[in-house]
């Protein structure tokens, strides 16, 4: 492993800190380092917040800063080169006369695209970039998916016996265990928008919340195209911010939206056409069978995450067969769960 990717590793470190609190902004991690020595750490935290340069620099010791203009900066991503709710962090290094910067991406953002790689080398700085290039895109592979697609990256998840079902017919089945169900609560965190259909929001009347975990809980989505949710189930129960995609209902909701679509097929165009316009960039679908192969079907999904617990069912509701383009990434496993993480091999 070379100098410039050990730093690198340790910016990807940084970044992931800020998983479920920066998007539509990606995950940024920034190390100063004079003489092999870390002289200043940072990430971006929190959107709208200072980035990860910033942070970086700012967390410089006055006896140390002297240095700055003598170390080198690295970031897991090309510095912003625009104004948006923080000023271009490509000035900062500019101002503080940082000699050289070593990244790992390109910004795909058409606003940044290379800009700031040119501005830094058109003032004499030293810039490396596409150090461990792979890693860093699938850092932000849900931030580089909206920049590209124009829509947001979608998480399939379900949960399985060892026999193959995700539950039985009409009935609400525990397939995972309590610690894989506690890391769904974390992952939920994480994303911007969960996603359930009828037949799911019905017989297992989720919560969709984060109540094993902490931060920032997502928008919960429902498809109810008959609208056949009963009124007493927790998704009607306008405690957080929630979307009910099919009929309208009387009543006083605060947080609880609902948008008219009572089509056959529940155009999940849309769905996604709007949460990328209110830059909810990842999107996490937690089932029922039905909705999870409509996804499928549709082409419509970037991630796919199997909990596989060893008890057999015997019988009941099929788990969605994965794609053939579906290319096995890594596994996991959490007491007596498997994890298999699927990512789309096109």
């Amino acid at each position: 492993m070379t100098t410039d990717e050990i730093y690198i590793r340790r910016c990807f470190q940084l970044a992931q800190l800020g998983a479920g609190h920066v998007s539509p902004n990606p995950m940024v991690g920034a190390v100063l380092v004079h003489d092999r020595q870390i002289i200043g750490e940072g990430w971006h935290r929190q959107y709208g917040a200072a980035h990860a340069e910033v942070n970086c620099i700012a967390a410089v010791l006055p006896e140390h800063r002297h240095r700055i203009r003598e170390a080198t900066l690295y970031c897991s991503l090309e510095p912003c080169f625009h104004i948006g709710k923080t000023p271009p962090c490509v000035d900062l290094i500019l101002a503080e006369k940082i000699p050289k910067v070593v990244v790992s991406n390109t910004d795909p953002n058409p606003k940044v695209a290379g800009q700031s790689f040119d501005k830094l080398r058109a003032a004499g700085v030293t810039v490396v970039s596409g150090v461990l290039e792979a890693e860093g895109a699938f850092l932000n592979r849900a931030f580089f998916t909206s920049i590209t697609q124009k829509r947001p990256y979608i998480i399939l998840k379900w949960a399985q016996s060892r026999d193959g079902f995700i539950g039985r017919v009409g009935e609400r089945t525990a397939v995972s265990g309590v610690a894989a169900r506690r890391l769904v609560h974390r992952w939920r965190s994480e994303v911007d928008a969960i996603l359930v259909g009828t037949n799911t929001a019905i017989t297992d009347n989720p919560r969709l919340d984060i109540r094993y975990y902490f931060g920032r809980a997502p928008l919960r989505v429902a498809l109810d195209r008959m609208g056949k949710i009963p009124d007493a189930h927790y998704l009607l129960d306008d405690s957080q911010l929630t979307r009910v995609v099919g009929v309208p209902r009387p009543g006083a909701f605060q947080q609880t939206e609902f948008v008219e679509n009572t089509a056959t097929e529940m155009g999940l165009s849309d769905i996604l056409e709007q949460l990328q316009a209110e830059g909810r960039t990842i999107l996490l679908v937690e089932g029922g069978a039905q909705t999870l192969e409509t996804f499928l079907a549709a082409g419509y999904w970037d991630e796919i995450r199997v909990l596989e617990n060893p008890q057999y069912l015997g019988a009941g509701i099929p788990a969605p067969k994965l794609p053939a383009t579906a290319v096995l990434k890594t596994t996991a496993s959490i007491t007596e769960d498997t994890i298999q993480f699927w990512v789309s091999g096109v």
